[in-house]
């Protein structure tokens, strides 16, 4: 099939280079010139493992083309995939600008029937605005075109985009007509060939169903920080926590670690979303609203326990920085903790060393020319002559760091784990000084 995508962020990129991996023509389109003249360079813009791959093997076989025309963008592609950006306007609901312009471009310039599928993560409601918006401009040419609107919501963990592309758990569609669902149980059958996978529901299900989604495996995560909380106070573990309660199936185990909060581009504006699109409908979200709440909350965890540790001034002292992206195999800092973190102890008095095997252009495009924060070239590096050692991202070569190494390079051993990567047990027979999150040595030596 020729298919158009609009956008080359990591949803819209991802989209068009699987799916030319399965023998389609893909066009993707940006308004960007700097970004597709880095895809037509050979170079990727983003940081998504396996990626470059994909991209350069479908684009060697004339499979992939990278474009900033509109106009052939959408003469190009019976199928429009709309993956553009929502970014959270100031109170907190999705921007569909780029949405609809993306629509209005369909309907200015199509000449035949197009299936214009919203990619990107929207409101519930927001197809009916993109077909709005199509008919307005085929209106105004005079034109009375056949064309359909589907959902078709994306559920891309960064750092594993590819291979969640490649084999969906699920693919969720909302169509109005057969048509569309026709067309879409085509373009995906390449990718479920051992079972259905396709859900097929109405457009609005549809765009509910990627929120919920989202919203359901943040207040997982906040939970479990709130009770990690809470078991710092009264002496348990919440490790033998998330195992106790994990082992029942119907709680499961994924989206069950304590940490130090969530970040990325998705969670923190999918939960603003949903709280703003229930409330334009006379309803108070309440427990999502305290999820939100508490992760801002969790965020600034780390920061109190460096204050309880070394005083409320910080001034003329140092700290190492193991990871700034919001989480491991990508370099979006989008929402990350180490962003709170950073600016707490810059605040009050602190300077930063920071390293993180990818992400660290990206800091420097967010902290600019700030003078306290340095960047080293590797873990041990950031470590020299620092106070003590925040742990902020869960990249695996921070998994079994040399500890003896650790404690030399620190000016005292001391490391508030925000990721929990060490035993409590371990950590205190290295002599090191562990402060982690819900994390308990009287817990564990009481089973020994």
């Amino acid at each position: 099939m020729k298919i158009t995508v609009v956008g080359t962020g990591y949803v819209g990129l991802v989209t068009g280079a699987c799916l030319a991996d399965m023998g389609n023509h893909v066009v993707c389109l940006d308004v960007d010139e700097r970004k597709i003249r880095v895809l037509n360079e050979g170079g990727i813009p983003i940081h998504e493992p396996g990626l470059d791959v994909v991209v350069k093997r479908n684009v060697a076989a004339g499979r992939l083309q990278f474009t900033t025309d509109v106009a052939a963008s959408v003469a190009h592609g019976t199928l429009q995939f709309i993956a553009v950006g929502t970014p959270p306007d100031e109170d907190g609901s999705a921007d569909l600008q780029y949405v609809l312009a993306a629509a209005r471009n369909i309907g200015r310039l199509a000449t035949d029937y197009k299936l214009v599928i919203d990619k990107s993560t929207v409101p519930v409601g927001t197809a009916d605005k993109v077909q709005a918006a199509i008919d307005d401009e085929l209106g105004k040419r005079g034109l009375d075109l056949a064309f359909s609107v589907a959902s078709n919501p994306e559920f891309l963990k960064e750092g594993a985009a590819v291979e969640d592309f490649m084999r969906p758990d699920r693919i969720v569609v909302g169509v109005s007509d057969e048509r569309a669902a026709n067309l879409l149980r085509a373009i995906y059958a390449p990718f479920q060939r051992t079972r259905d996978k396709l859900v097929v529901m109405d457009l609005r299900s549809a765009e509910l169903t990627k929120y919920a989604a989202n919203a359901m495996l943040a207040t997982r995560i906040s939970f479990m920080n709130e009770l990690a909380l809470l078991a710092e106070k009264m002496g348990a573990d919440i490790e033998l926590v998330r195992q106790g309660i994990g082992s029942d199936p119907r709680i499961g185990y994924h989206f069950l670690y304590a940490g130090c909060g969530y970040g990325g581009s998705c969670f923190p504006k999918d939960v603003k979303a949903l709280i703003r699109t229930a409330s334009d409908q006379g309803q108070d979200l309440k427990v999502l609203q305290a999820v939100e709440d508490a992760n801002d909350h969790q965020k600034t965890v780390l920061t109190r326990k460096v204050l309880a540790r070394f005083g409320q001034d910080l001034s003329g002292r140092r700290f190492a920085l193991w990871g700034l992206a919001f989480k491991p195999n990508t370099d979006d800092m989008r929402e990350a903790t180490s962003r709170v973190v950073i600016d707490e102890l810059l605040a009050r008095g602190a300077t930063v060393t920071a390293y993180d095997p990818v992400a660290t252009e990206e800091a420097k495009r967010i902290f600019g020319d700030e003078p306290r924060i340095t960047y080293a070239q590797g873990p041990m590096e950031a470590l020299e002559g620092a106070e003590a050692l925040l742990i902020i991202t869960e990249w695996k070569e921070f998994r079994s760091p040399d500890f003896d190494r650790l404690k030399t390079a620190l000016k005292q051993p001391v490391v508030f784990d925000g990721r929990n990567l060490y035993e409590p047990a371990l950590m205190r027979d290295f002599g090191i000084e562990y402060h982690a999150i819900g994390r308990s040595v009287r817990a564990q030596a009481a089973l020994a």
